[in-house]
């Protein structure tokens, strides 16, 4: 498994100021993340954290694991494989892998 900057930095902002709940949910995916292979990925001003994933998940035939309704769109939409949390508890696949 593989953790690009752009999303640790996102998360990192997550836990420091959102409400409970998604600092909770923000926490748990940090802490996750930590026994992921992490890659420093450079962010050029203007390009979205979700624009980033998609280039990284055609460029390395990767598949994506997230929650994010318009993220897992986009992804249907180019045929990248995604995993996501389902009821709480599940993992459920989308897609070949």
């Amino acid at each position: 498994m593989i953790l690009i900057s752009p999303i640790k930095q996102e998360l990192e902002v997550l836990v420091a100021k959102n409400s409970y709940k998604n600092s909770k949910n923000a926490s748990f995916a940090l802490n996750l993340a930590a026994k992921c292979k992490f890659i420093e990925v450079k962010m050029p001003k203007g390009v979205l954290t979700d624009d980033i994933i998609i280039k990284k998940a055609k460029d390395w035939k990767a598949v994506v694991f997230t929650n994010d309704r318009e993220l897992k769109e986009r992804l249907r939409n180019i045929s990248v494989p995604i995993i996501y949390v389902r009821q709480k508890s599940f993992l459920a696949i989308e897609g070949m892998i």
